[in-house]
């Protein structure tokens, strides 16, 4: 079904005990796996400069291994999308079918892009659709519900954990090996994600009144609409209200945590639900 797969898991700046804003990657890795043989055929890798927190705290550089060095020497977010996609286009993955694939949804849906929107920069579209592994996962080894680590699921399928964790290239190659797994067990692989923005049910339309009868005209009173959020800005023209993840106009919120960002506004899910996890800073 793919001739490629491209398996990405980013690093990203993090403290202990608290989220950190904004949240910026400080590891791209990738590795190309060939859609038809499972044949790793590539391994990318850069470090990215952060610009809001430049100074990596010691839980992160402790956590992922990564150095003040390697990103004080890394390029931008810009400039890693443009490597990467160079790389891509030198081993000939854009000629065919590509998947990008990830172990769940932060990667793709929540950090990358978040932060290109936070940051006004353009990425390549085969990030806008990916699988999330943990489903064939589940489906292949009947674990329903149960949510797996990634060095849980690697144990589960019989392999070997190579590598470090929460290094971004390891765990990127150690999901790309699972990936293999899965094809050779002939576990069927489809998009899972996608940013595309979904259609917002239509608003049903007010019945007519019925016609006069008798000397009197008697009009039904219909009952109360439910109040539904706007349709997304993609629908309805409007450039300073982004749609959320259900396909709805975003709602805007104020961080109340105290810290660097607290005052500051944002667009959260227009539905408020758990599941959706749309984050843009109102900039």
């Amino acid at each position: 079904m793919f001739d490629f797969f491209v398996v990405i898991d980013f690093e990203a700046t993090c403290q202990e005990g608290s989220v950190i804003y904004p949240q910026e990657i400080i590891e791209f890795p990738s590795v190309l796996v060939d859609g038809a043989t499972g044949r790793t055929l590539s391994t990318f890798r850069t470090y990215v400069r952060p610009r809001h927190h430049p100074r990596l705290t010691d839980f992160c550089r402790d956590l992922t291994g990564i150095t003040q060095g390697d990103v004080d020497a890394g390029v931008t977010l810009a400039e890693a999308l443009g490597m990467h996609d160079r790389w891509l286009e030198a081993h000939g993955a854009k000629l065919g079918k590509l998947a990008v694939v990830t172990w769940g949804d932060w990667d793709c849906r929540t950090m990358l892009e978040g932060e290109c929107r936070f940051k006004g920069i353009e990425k390549p579209h085969y990030f806008d659709d990916w699988i999330n592994l943990r489903l064939p996962f589940s489906a292949a080894f009947g674990v329903g519900n149960v949510r797996f680590t990634l060095q849980d699921a690697i144990r589960k399928a019989g392999l070997q954990w190579e590598g470090r964790l929460h290094c971004g290239l390891d765990d990127a190659l150690n999901t790309a090996h699972l990936l293999v797994e899965l094809m050779r067990r002939g576990t069927l692989l489809k998009i899972t994600g996608s940013l595309a923005p979904k259609r917002s049910p239509p608003r049903p339309e007010p019945k007519a009144a019925l016609p006069c009868v008798g000397p009197r005209s008697v009009v039904p009173t219909l009952p109360p609409q439910p109040q539904v959020p706007l349709p997304c800005a993609a629908a309805t023209g409007m450039d300073t209200v982004p749609c959320c993840f259900c396909g709805v106009a975003s709602k805007l919120g104020v961080v109340a945590t105290p810290g660097q960002m607290q005052g500051h506004y944002f667009y959260g899910c227009g539905w408020w639900t758990p599941t959706c996890s749309f984050f843009m800073w109102a900039i």
